[in-house]
């Protein structure tokens, strides 16, 4: 694949990604006003959205819709035969992740009749937050990359979506886990948007997130797990022993 289509598999996958947090959100909002349903409704729909983008991008870019796991799938695997990410791709990754989040929340909002652009004042600075999005990526990166070690990366898009939805109960930030999601939601003034003011705050967090998980997954991964290779049979010898019986 060149590195245009991957940048833009990137782009399109998470500006839907974000689509599908801010417009479920707004969604359910205005279904309910009981603030357990609404987030029931936003993290299942997040996590049924998330697997389906997975299937669907994955064979083009990797589907990392997300700036800590294209950065820590660079540092991961850049020592393997086969790197997951180069230097070249992290640079058009980024950018596109980025542009692809603004993007989605802009869609989501003019979807339902809002400005397309509109700043959150939804303040999410407090400490305890800020612990729930560590916690949230360091999770997010030690699931992805034991999948690759372990050579089981084809059960992603149910495990990668069944723990961002399962996160959106367990942590108090309830999961961006995801810088460039992050900036997306700053734009929309909606039950999934964050104040720009916690963003700086809400990225750092997820920043040392990776790295924990990064190096959690070292520990408990030291190297990738070799897939098993059963020896090809040789059709003259399965002939001269036919033969002989």
């Amino acid at each position: 694949m060149s590195l245009a289509r991957r940048a833009l598999a990137e782009f399109a996958g998470t500006a839907a990604l974000v689509a599908v947090v801010v417009g479920s959100g707004i969604m359910a909002a205005g279904l309910s006003r009981d603030i357990g349903v609404q987030l029931l409704a936003n993290s299942l729909a997040t996590a049924a959205g998330l697997a389906v983008l997975i299937v669907v991008f994955a064979p083009v870019s990797g589907a990392h819709f997300n700036p800590v796991v294209s950065i820590a799938a660079w540092i991961l695997t850049r020592r393997d035969a086969t790197p997951a990410v180069h230097g070249r791709d992290l640079a058009a990754y980024l950018p596109a992740q980025s542009l692809g989040a603004v993007a989605g929340a802009a869609l989501a909002n003019a979807m339902f009749a809002l400005p397309a652009v509109e700043i959150s004042v939804h303040d999410r600075s407090a400490p305890h937050l800020l612990l729930g999005e560590v916690v949230a990526t360091a999770g997010l990166i030690v699931v992805i990359f034991a999948l690759m070690r372990q050579g089981r990366a084809a059960l992603a898009p149910v495990v990668v979506g069944g723990y961002i939805g399962a996160a959106y109960w367990f942590t108090s930030s309830t999961s961006f886990a995801n810088p460039a999601v992050t900036l997306g939601r700053a734009v929309t003034d909606t039950f999934a948007g964050i104040a720009p003011a916690s963003v700086p705050s809400f990225i750092a967090a997820q920043l040392a997130g990776a790295a924990l998980g990064g190096l959690l997954l070292v520990m408990l991964y030291p190297k990738a797990q070799e897939p098993d290779v059963k020896p090809t049979p040789d059709p003259v010898r399965q002939a001269a022993s036919a033969d002989l019986a």
